[in-house]
């Protein structure tokens, strides 16, 4: 499995993880820190971790695309959980 498809499931996986942080302790969102920080910060995370897995190689180790595509995801995840629960979010 290439790691273009890991990253993917760790965008999956992140928004299904952060949307049930939003649902099960609403308090959360009202933290110094967006949600969407939480995506990202979880996103450099995997960055540093799969960066020092392949040692000083040149490269990106995931694509743009599929870094924006990942981000769309777990965004889109973190705003439909909760809506789906009733719960009301804000966004921004």
């Amino acid at each position: 499995m290439d790691i273009g498809r890991i990253f993917l499931i760790f965008a999956l996986i992140v928004g299904l993880a952060v949307g049930g942080v939003i649902v099960l302790v609403p308090q959360s969102r009202d933290i110094g820190l967006a949600p969407y920080f939480w995506v990202l910060i979880a996103f450099a995370l995997f960055e540093g971790v799969v960066f020092a897995r392949r040692g000083s190689a040149a490269g990106p180790p995931v694509t743009m695309q599929t870094r924006i595509i990942g981000f769309a995801i777990a965004l889109a995840l973190m705003f439909f959980i909760p809506m789906a629960a009733g719960i009301q979010t804000k966004v921004f």
